[in-house]
């Protein structure tokens, strides 16, 4: 059955508190699973979640500060414990290789799995499958950071007013999805174009050309919120958003689905970012982040 869904891991930024762990959100995209930024206690919040190491075939991690990596290598030797079966692609800023490899042989354990590395260096297209194009951007941020979007081809709609209009029922239906003609009808004249799903992933960074292009027309925009807006010149200086900032991008980008995360120790109530995003002016459906919480991602 055909799942896609944001598993949240953790929300935290920079330290963990006692009900948030350091971050980490598992995007579950039919077959295909993509861990963000496994922070510090990932691999005890999958157990919690219910999400094996099976489930991942990449990790993806926007930079090396320590609540986006350190559940690196944790995360790796469980893979390599569970003997995954299939290849898992890691994708990270080139400048941050050495953190990554670090992070990789942090301790001994036997290497049993085929663990690639597809480092990050310049803005575009990370890898192309049936089922989605991966891209990334670069953010704002006092260490490099690239965010990551995900767009799934665009499909067909069947008609169902036009493929009564051409007798076609049963079986024929089928076929003609297959083969794109059936006796001299074309599949485009009995379907619409059916946009493909959009998902962005956004942690630490400041507003910048990047935010922007990664929300642009996402069905589903994960983004940090580390500050509410009476500290945006905190925001501003050490490289983050606040609650007001990221459901503005939000608000611009025409997403549909906006999950606000990665929240300061120094807030103790969360329905203060979710008053700020809509007082932004955003409308569309809104979660505030909390650790294992899943996120269907909505439907076209």
């Amino acid at each position: 059955m055909s799942v896609r869904e944001l598993v949240v891991l953790g929300t935290a930024s920079q330290v963990p508190t006692r009900h948030r762990n350091h971050n980490g959100y598992l995007l579950r995209w039919d077959g295909h699973g993509i861990l963000f930024d496994p922070g510090e206690g990932t691999q005890r919040q999958m157990l919690l979640a219910g999400v094996a190491a099976h489930d991942l075939n990449r990790i993806c991690v926007t930079h090396f500060h320590g609540d986006h990596s350190l559940g690196l290598a944790g995360v790796i030797q469980r893979i390599n414990l569970d003997q995954v079966p299939h290849q898992v692609t890691a994708h990270y800023p080139e400048s941050g290789r050495h953190f990554f490899e670090r992070l990789r042989y942090a301790t001994a354990y036997r290497e049993s799995v085929e663990l690639t590395e597809a480092p990050v260096a310049r803005d575009g297209v990370l890898a192309v499958t049936g089922a989605f194009t991966l891209e990334a951007r670069r953010l704002s941020h006092p260490v490099e950071s690239f965010g990551y979007r995900l767009v799934e081809p665009d499909g067909r709609r069947l008609l169902p007013e036009r493929l009564a209009a051409h007798g076609i029922k049963g079986p024929d239906v089928g076929r003609i999805q297959r083969e794109g003609v059936l006796d001299g009808v074309t599949l485009d004249e009995v379907s619409e174009v059916r946009r493909g799903q959009r998902f962005a992933f956004v942690m630490d960074t400041r507003l910048c050309d990047g935010v922007h292009a990664l929300a642009e027309g996402a069905d589903m925009l994960v983004i940090e919120s580390t500050f509410l807006d009476a500290d945006v010149r905190l925001a501003e200086d050490h490289g983050h958003l606040t609650a007001g900032q990221a459901a503005a991008v939000a608000r611009d980008a025409g997403v549909r689905h906006l999950v606000l995360t990665h929240f300061s120790q120094r807030y103790s109530d969360p329905s203060e970012f979710e008053r700020q995003a809509r007082a932004a002016g955003f409308e569309g459906e809104l979660s505030i982040a909390q650790d294992l919480m899943r996120v269907p991602v909505p439907k076209r």
